[in-house]
């Protein structure tokens, strides 16, 4: 074959590959920016029905009333400027330091009991109480601050305290020192106290409430 076929055979099969080439990364491309995105969690938890509250509260309401009357006016959200973000984190931070983890059958003898942790033992619950009382002797609107069920990774019962600020509801826990939006905790949302009363309870989306909160620490 004559060398000029043969440089035009080369050049045209050079052409051919790259446009193969140019269609498949377009269509890659197109792929890539067609894919659906999964869209963002809102940063409030969408309250539900009204629900029961957990049997171990209800036995906190009888011994201690007065925490679970409604006091105050109903605040929707508090807004988090830098002092009351200073006054979560010490919250956070000093209630778990100072409280030693222990269950509610190893402290009490009893499957679940819901307390203040003043002899410094406690489980998740008694975290959550206890910080709940140190914000509102701060002066916080009880409003914001909401005894909230959940289920950890493992699916058990824990409870962790929501407050609901113009920076979405965040989360203050004993398993995790820092402070996070709901969103971000990893767990499964089942109900929390109620913004307008204390002692009444409203469902967070999951169904299947634990048979114990706290089983843990």
């Amino acid at each position: 074959m004559p060398e000029r076929l043969v440089r035009f055979f080369l050049a045209a099969f050079l052409v051919m590959a790259g446009a193969t080439g140019a269609a498949a990364q377009d269509q890659r491309l197109s792929l890539r920016v067609t894919s659906p995105v999964p869209a963002a969690l809102p940063s409030s938890l969408s309250e539900g029905h009204a629900t029961s509250a957990p049997i171990g509260y209800t036995r906190f309401c009888a011994e201690y009333s007065h925490e679970c009357a409604p006091s105050g006016s109903v605040v929707a959200m508090v807004r988090l400027d830098a002092r009351r973000r200073a006054e979560l984190e010490r919250a956070n931070t000093s209630v778990n330091a100072s409280v030693e983890p222990v269950t509610d059958l190893e402290h009490y003898g009893e499957t679940e009991r819901w307390t203040y942790p003043d002899d410094g033992k406690g489980d998740c619950e008694d975290y959550v109480l206890e910080k709940r009382r140190l914000l509102l002797n701060l002066g916080w609107p009880a409003s914001v601050l909401l005894i909230t069920v959940v289920r950890d990774q493992n699916g058990d019962g824990h409870a962790v305290l929501t407050v609901v600020t113009d920076h979405g509801d965040l989360v203050l826990d004993n398993q995790e020192e820092k402070i996070l939006p709901w969103s971000e905790t990893g767990y499964r949302y089942v109900k929390r106290q109620s913004q307008a009363h204390p002692a009444r309870w409203v469902s967070l989306g999951d169904s299947g409430a634990p048979p114990v909160v706290g089983a843990g620490r």
